[in-house]
């Protein structure tokens, strides 16, 4: 047979069938099922720009070391000071690497060493605030996955720091985006220059011993999550001043820590500072990725939140924040995306990983021109891949070691657990985090589920690690606005959820306790809104969820009904009521403590303005004001209780002979619950805590004992005569909290035993009980 025709000459490089960088693209038969693959034929200055010497003049390149990954400055052989290069580039075939100055006039030094397919060399002179990037040579033949494409300037995946935005206009692309024939577009290659148009990386000088640093280090049953975004936490606070608003200097400013340490949270979840771009469909609508879910960059913080500069004072200023908290008592967790990157699918941009071998870093396809895709985003990291995981803990380590952080939330965590294809709870990753020395040591939180098929695995995480909880969230939400079939699963749940993680040894702060995130409704559009309202995305609402267990309490939206208002606020009490008192460790969402709203978006990821940021000026309005207090108060009485902050499962047992259980559930008539009354249809819920003789000790090794009490949850639209346990669980009762009143209520705090109390409609109460 005779082989098929070569590739239109007006698209191909010069030289016919040969590529702009000598190598030869592949040609097919007509037995091949595969389109021939072409490249187009940049425009004469493009051309000019991709093949033209560097002005400056040539360094020298010393061979240098292929240890540590990325660029580090130091002093060199002969007392010399420069940098250290060194780029996993398996499979490629040459790599430059591309040095720039002020005005951007770029010098190419092609780095000849190669050591275990890591390409590296030393560069005398070149210091911290030198910006580079990498042009990496190989194959062109999408169909086997080989985009190697050196025209397009990379990110070091070890970028420390980033200068600059990625815009993501045509030339950034890999691929010729406006190819005519649809079906191959991803596969014809574009000659264009991506230089001028793509952020750097920037080199960095590490040194920093933190040694004037103090870790929180609190326990995990004393813990309190604040999930919050930097930008959006502070660009509206009065306290900060305006040129700090929206940074990491401005989270670390003494107005943003006093807020944080008057509620009483003990760690800050900072959604996502790695280094991130916008995609090209929402800058296409003048919007911008605003939660950051979009990682390019896994050692660089995120440029945009810096006050100080792009030049790698970003990195500095993030760790003198990280002092900051520290200093009040409070950790740093960061929400971090290792499943996918901002490159997307095939029709994505190339920007770092897949120029430098796509089918090293990702998992492709079946058909190895696209992307096995468990995330949603388009792409999967290969997190089986040697060199993969290695990036991954490498980052991870970088953050605890030389940035301060104290754990880590890790978003879509059950796509790292995959193996070759299924989740697998011994796969690498958690087998390598399971005997780090440095991060066995830190705060795990997964996010235990991905989009894949067998992705949902709450409760399946190895001991170490900590889970959202989403079981906890749904059971809750469907309590309160009456939707709970019967009362077993909320007891579970208000109890630690031992059904899901005491079977594998773990603890009841395995749970980690939430009823509203940053994705979805605020906790006040929770109690507000009966249907998302995300127009403002431009995707004609289409996206966010639609199953939201959410009640406007009458009305949608904002209302002037004094009733609603009134019914919506006390909703708002239960909840936090109810997370803050059960057992586990509870999140908060920055400004659900005081009415943040996103006037009933539930995806406002997107929302880079008033809809996604915190409204400080609630706090100046008496109902919100309050609502702040209780939170804090609630939070309080956890921090001094230790029988609301557990570390054992309850065995609903006496811990000694004649003494109490550790946990009972009573009916309204102040029985105990049987069997049957878990099933019945029920919305009055009464669960007494023994503080005797906690299974727990103190540091000098004596048992811990603590007040009992006694939690009534009340979720009927009519009040409820509920009878108090008698002897021998408590002579009197003391009433710390009613959510059916505001904070200075009068009414009665005292109550005997067996007397029967009236719990107001869609309440909820705390009760100490008195032994005297």
């Amino acid at each position: 047979m005779s082989s098929a025709p070569e590739p239109d000459q007006a698209a191909a490089a010069p030289g016919g069938t040969a590529d702009g960088d000598g190598h030869r693209s592949s040609t097919t038969t007509l037995a091949d099922p595969r389109p021939t693959t072409r490249t187009a034929q940049p425009a004469a200055e493009d051309a000019a720009a991709v093949q033209r010497l560097p002005d400056a003049p040539p360094r020298p390149v010393w061979p240098g070391a292929p240890e540590p990954l990325g660029a580090r400055f130091h002093t060199g052989p002969d007392g010399a000071q420069g940098t250290n290069f060194a780029l996993w580039a398996g499979g490629a075939e040459a790599v430059e690497l591309c040095l720039f100055d002020a005005e951007g006039t770029e010098a190419r030094l092609p780095l000849t060493e190669l050591t275990h397919e890591v390409w590296h060399g030393f560069v005398p002179g070149v210091r911290p605030g030198q910006a580079y990037g990498y042009r990496v040579h190989g194959r062109w033949d999408p169909w086997t996955g080989a985009r190697w494409n050196p025209a397009k300037l990379l990110l070091d995946p070890y970028a420390r720091a980033v200068d600059g935005e990625f815009a993501l206009p045509p030339e950034v692309y890999g691929h010729v985006r406006d190819w005519p024939d649809r079906a191959v577009a991803d596969t014809v290659r574009d000659n264009r220059d991506s230089a001028p148009f793509v952020p750097k990386g920037v080199v960095v000088d590490d040194g920093d011993d933190w040694e004037d640093d103090r870790r929180p280090k609190t326990p995990w049953s004393d813990t309190v999550i604040y999930e919050l975004h930097v930008r959006g936490f502070t660009m509206r606070h009065p306290g900060i001043p305006p040129e700090l608003r929206g940074s990491y200097a401005g989270l670390a400013h003494p107005a943003a820590i006093e807020h944080l340490t008057e509620l009483g949270v003990t760690a800050v979840e900072l959604l996502p500072v790695h280094q991130f771009a916008h995609e090209d469909h929402l800058l296409r609508r003048n919007l911008r990725n605003y939660w950051g879910y979009n990682s390019i960059g896994y050692f660089a913080p995120h440029a945009a939140y810096s006050s100080s500069g792009t030049r790698g004072q970003q990195v500095g200023e993030f760790k003198r924040m990280v002092r900051a908290l520290h200093a009040a008592g409070i950790e740093v967790i960061l929400d971090v995306v290792y499943n996918h990157t901002a490159e997307g699918g095939e029709l994505g941009p190339t920007l770092s990983l897949r120029g430098i071998d796509n089918r090293g870093y990702y998992r492709l396809g079946g058909d190895p021109r696209g992307y096995a895709d468990y995330t949603g985003c388009g792409n999967t990291l290969h997190v089986v891949q040697p060199q993969v995981l290695r990036l991954i803990t490498d980052s991870l380590r970088y953050w605890v070691t030389e940035m301060g952080v104290d754990g880590f939330r890790f978003d879509l965590a059950a796509a790292l657990a995959r193996s070759m294809h299924d989740v697998d709870m011994l796969s690498p990753f958690l087998a390598v985090i399971a005997q780090d020395p440095v991060l066995r040591r830190v705060k795990l939180i997964a996010e235990p589920w991905d989009i894949g098929s067998g992705g949902y695995q709450v409760g399946a995480f190895p001991p170490l690690w900590t889970e959202w909880n989403d079981r906890y969230r749904d059971a809750v939400r469907d309590f309160w606005r009456g939707a709970s079939g019967d009362l077993a699963d909320l007891g579970y749940r208000l109890s630690g959820s031992s059904d899901l993680y005491a079977w594998s040894g773990r603890h009841p702060y395995a749970s980690v306790n939430f009823v509203t995130a940053h994705d979805g409704f605020t906790l006040r559009d929770l109690v507000s809104y009966d249907r998302k309202h995300n127009e403002a995305n431009g995707e004609d609402n289409r996206d966010g969820s639609n199953d939201n267990r959410s009640w406007n309490c009458g009305a949608e939206g904002e209302t002037d009904s004094e009733s609603v208002l009134a019914l919506r606020q006390r909703q708002l009490r239960n909840l936090l009521g109810t997370l803050l008192l059960s057992t586990g460790v509870p999140m908060l969402v920055a400004g659900d403590e005081m009415g943040r709203t996103q006037g009933g978006n539930n995806n406002a990821y997107c929302q880079d303005n008033e809809v996604g940021w915190v409204d400080w000026s609630l706090l100046e309005e008496p109902r919100w004001r309050d609502l702040f207090e209780l939170a804090a108060r609630l939070v309080r009485l956890r921090r001094n209780h230790p029988v609301l902050r557990r570390r054992a499962f309850f065995s609903g047992l006496p811990q000694d002979s004649g003494g109490l259980r550790d946990l009972a559930w009573f009916t309204p008539r102040g029985a105990e619950m049987t069997e049957a009354d878990w099933f019945a249809p029920a919305a009055t819920l009464g669960m007494y805590l023994s503080g005797r003789d906690i299974p727990q000790r103190d540091p000098t090794g004596r048992r811990v004992d603590d007040d009992s009490f006694l939690t009534v949850l009340h979720a009927a639209d009519t009040p409820i005569g509920f009878t108090l346990p008698g002897p021998p669980w408590a002579r009197h009762y003391e009433v710390l909290v009613d959510t059916s009143r505001t904070a200075d209520a009068p009414g009665p705090r005292r109550h005997r035993a067996g007397a029967a109390i009236t719990v107001a409609e869609r309440s909820l109460m705390l009760l100490r009980a008195e032994h005297r």
